[in-house]
């Protein structure tokens, strides 16, 4: 994965990169940071990445969970971990989704809050 290295200073930044090397760690693919300031309230940052399969998304999510109380001692809420097809990961400052690769092309979470000529964000 190639990404810009967060701006720890930024609001979010520093969870931003621990939720980043996290989801590196796990292998997750398509790995896409989403600068929310000025386009929602709701955080400062969104995560969108895949899983190969529905028991790698769990994995990943539990996972990614675990890192970060350890790290930050805050707990994130999760919903859809049930199905493994798509899990939301609501950590304050930083939402992340994690999709099975044919769940995120349905639904294309990206065209809706990326402008139409850009693929990813900088952080």
């Amino acid at each position: 994965m190639a990404h810009a290295v967060p701006n720890d200073d930024k609001p979010g930044g520093k969870l931003l990169r621990l939720i980043l090397e996290s989801l590196e760690k796990d292998k997750a693919e398509d790995v896409i940071p989403i600068a929310l300031s000025g386009k929602s309230e709701m955080a400062d940052y969104m995560v969108i990445a895949s899983g190969r399969s529905s028991r790698q998304v769990i994995a990943m999510s539990d996972k990614l969970a675990e890192r970060l109380k350890a790290e930050t001692g805050r707990s994130c809420r999760v919903e859809g971990k049930a199905n493994g097809d798509w899990v939301l990961l609501d950590c304050g400052d930083v939402v992340v989704h994690i999709f099975r690769p044919e769940v995120r092309e349905f639904y294309q979470l990206e065209k809706m809050w990326l402008p139409a000529n850009v693929t990813t964000a900088s952080v």
